[in-house]
């Protein structure tokens, strides 16, 4: 339902939805990590799949008023929303597999 709500929103501020799937997966992109080992990967996943970073762009985009960061975080967030549904959760430092909602 999250999910959901974050597409609705995006569209409802009149953001084209293209957009929002080109980006979607954009956040996996911290699995880079690792290729350098297991933990230094799980820290910078985990960083990118919390819910802080959005929620911060959301209330910079607040005060603010810097159009770009509102689309950033919708899709962020709906991003995180899609992962949990997914059963993907942040990672343990010891395997990309071992998550806080389960073992892949």
């Amino acid at each position: 339902m999250l999910f959901l709500l974050a597409f609705t929103l995006f569209v409802y501020f009149g953001y084209p939805f293209f957009y929002f799937f080109i980006f979607l997966l954009l956040p996996d992109m911290m699995m880079i990590g690792y290729l350098r080992s297991p933990a230094l990967g799980a820290g910078i996943y985990n960083l990118g799949h919390t819910l802080v970073f959005p929620v911060v762009l959301i209330f910079i985009y607040l005060f603010t008023h810097m159009s770009f960061l509102l689309p950033i975080a919708i899709v962020w967030c709906a991003h995180i929303f899609m992962d949990r549904t997914l059963g993907y959760g942040l990672k343990y430092p010891g395997a990309f597999n071992h998550t806080h909602i389960q073992n892949l």
